[in-house]
């Protein structure tokens, strides 16, 4: 029989604080891996009470009182996912020596490649049909239990108004309640820049080294932007003496949560690239990682580690799924915001299911609410914009910063603050008030201050609505980061029936009118670009002038790109070559229209 182990090629990526806190929970017993934020550690020992309970399994809460208290509440967390994780998954395991239940609904969603073979082998083997199911049995794996830091949520912590050591600070907290874990085979997935302090810190934990046969306990993933970031972190890292497993491509405009623009360079471009050097990217971190273990005396394997390139941002057909990972030779393919509609693999209450199945093209919009000080994806009508807006109106703007996880500002406090927080703005705006604006200048510089949110908090509060939990310190307001594909889909689904459809057996009622993924992503950047140059002041600098340049020249250069991959690839994408072809050229033309001559110096 063949030795095929039966693997998903999609995995379900963080989404916002709470909307994937329990995934893994869900899904990775039927061997889908997903990702869980680390930003939250009140949100996940709530998360750990509700189902020790729930499990039947003993609770001691982790309070405040307790030494290092935000790594030890993730371990003990991390710890339960993966003991419900295990006990689902024998329970799997069991179902198959019955040849019914549980299994069916995992073999249900493998892959159809896989689904054959399993048919083949029944029909081959006759008399001997238990072997099969044994063999199949063997074949099933865990989805990956994966976690998520944004590098730079590190701010200081204090005891006493007396500042902590940097291993308190926030993600580096969180990196060492993950490291502590029995968590195994999963992944770190260090997101939103370059954090050089806490990629040092990885060098303290064992769990990060392989063991003389190559394998890791745990694993770097790094999530980039384009293929140079990718060389320069996996560099500094190798320097460590880390190996990073994989380099996760998000769109920096298709995507939910914070959106993180390039200049101008599409997911197209970027995915080639990454094939044409990965191979580079494979040797020039590995001659570094050696040398560092040669320097300290570490045994290494005399094999070079398996790297994986993923992508995500967008991806919403069977076809382009498909079209990705074969193209650009991918390991796997992300798909976040579809899975907002699934109950059964995240934590989202029923209100806030119900506004994203209705959304529309105009419902979704990239907003300025983050304290963090980048785009942000936002929906209409969600409840924390509205709780905002009557604060406000009543005179009282900001919020009363419960959580604290967005402190970042020290322009009025020596300890830091949040740009959201009500404290921060009542000095900004007495600051705005001394300097005597005329009434319009004032009011853009009011709703600048004041449009900040606190998604700390209200990104996380679903999960707890979702479970029928009291709120009353965080509020019940709630705060949802979609991708503009939201747009295109409507009404709640299965697990199955989303893996049915990420792989080409069935439809959920997307709509037909939906534009490829490298159309919408450019048609998202056109718009960006034009918003960008609706906001320049005089004078124009010369950084400025060079950016809008550098933008332009980057996207033209992404659709000559597009149209020569059209030449060369079937016509399998799912749309018409004629209509793509057509769709970059009028972008193109779009871009030629836009009032660029401001910016020439």
């Amino acid at each position: 029989m063949s030795s095929n182990t039966f693997k998903h090629t999609f995995h379900i990526p963080v989404m916002g604080i709470g909307f994937t806190i329990d995934t893994p929970i869900r899904v990775a017993p039927y061997g889908i891996s997903s990702a869980m934020s680390l930003v939250d550690d009140m949100l996940i020992e709530r998360m750990r009470e509700f189902y020790s309970e729930k499990m039947k399994v003993p609770f001691e809460a982790i309070t405040k009182k307790v030494d290092d208290f935000r790594a030890k509440r993730i371990t003990a967390y991390l710890n339960l996912v993966d003991e419900l994780v295990d006990r689902k998954f024998q329970e799997i395991k069991d179902s198959f020596d019955l040849q019914e239940g549980e299994c069916e609904k995992y073999l249900r969603m493998l892959p159809s490649s896989f689904q054959e073979q399993f048919k083949q082998l029944l029909a081959s083997k006759g008399k001997m049909e238990k072997q099969v199911w044994d063999w199949a049995k063997q074949q099933l794996v865990k989805g990956s239990i994966d976690v998520n830091i944004m590098t730079k949520l590190d701010k200081d912590n204090y005891v006493n108004d007396e500042k902590l050591p940097v291993e308190f600070n926030d993600a580096h907290a969180a990196l060492r309640g993950y490291a502590l874990s029995n968590l195994e085979n999963s992944s770190i997935i260090l997101s939103a820049g370059m954090n050089p302090r806490l990629y040092s810190y990885l060098e303290k934990f064992e769990d990060f080294f392989p063991d003389e046969e190559g394998k890791l306990k745990k694993k770097v993933t790094l999530k980039v932007s384009d293929f140079r970031s990718a060389m320069i972190q996996g560099k500094f890292l190798a320097k460590k003496g880390i190996w990073v497993s994989e380099y996760r491509i998000e769109s920096g405009l298709n995507c939910g949560g914070h959106a993180f623009a390039t200049d101008g360079y599409l997911m197209g471009p970027i995915l080639e690239e990454f094939k044409s050097k990965r191979a580079e990217l494979i040797d020039t971190t590995w001659d570094l990682l050696t040398q560092t273990w040669e320097k300290a005396g570490r045994s290494f394997p005399a094999h070079k580690l398996p790297l994986k390139v993923t992508a995500q941002g967008g991806v919403g057909t069977s076809e382009e799924h498909e079209f990705l990972m074969k193209e650009y030779n991918l390991d796997s393919i992300g798909w976040g915001t579809p899975f907002l509609l699934v109950p059964e693999a995240v934590s989202i209450d029923e209100p806030t299911m119900e506004l994203l199945s209705n959304a529309k093209e105009d419902d979704l919009y990239l907003s300025n609410i983050s304290p963090l000080g980048v785009p942000f994806n936002n929906i209409k009508g969600n409840t924390e914009d509205i709780e905002k807006q009557r604060l406000i109106d009543k005179g009282r703007p900001g919020s009363s910063c419960p959580k604290k996880y967005a402190s970042l500002d020290t322009e009025f406090t020596e300890k830091v603050i949040c740009t959201a927080s009500r404290q921060y703005q009542q000095l900004k705006l007495k600051q705005l008030e001394v300097k005597e604006l005329e009434p319009a200048q004032y009011q853009k510089a009011y709703d600048k201050i004041t449009d900040k949110a606190c998604i700390c908090k209200a990104l996380g509060t679903a999960a707890l609505v979702e479970k029928g939990m009291e709120t009353k310190k965080e509020g019940s307001t709630i705060a949802i980061c979609p991708g503009p594909n939201m747009a295109y889909y409507s009404g709640k689904r299965t697990l199955e029936e989303m893996a049915d459809y990420i792989y080409g057996r069935g439809s959920i009622g997307e709509r037909k009118d939906r534009p490829f993924i490298f159309v919408k992503e450019l048609t998202l950047y056109v718009n960006y670009l034009k918003d960008k140059l609706s906001e320049l002041e005089a004078p124009i600098t010369s950084k400025q002038a060079k950016y809008f340049a550098d933008f332009e020249k980057n996207l033209q250069e992404g659709i000559a790109y597009y149209h020569n991959l059209l030449s060369r690839v079937e016509d399998n994408l799912g749309w018409k070559k004629e209509v793509l072809f057509k769709a970059f050229e009028e972008l193109g033309k779009k871009i030629d229209r836009l009032d660029l001559s401001e910016v020439k110096i």
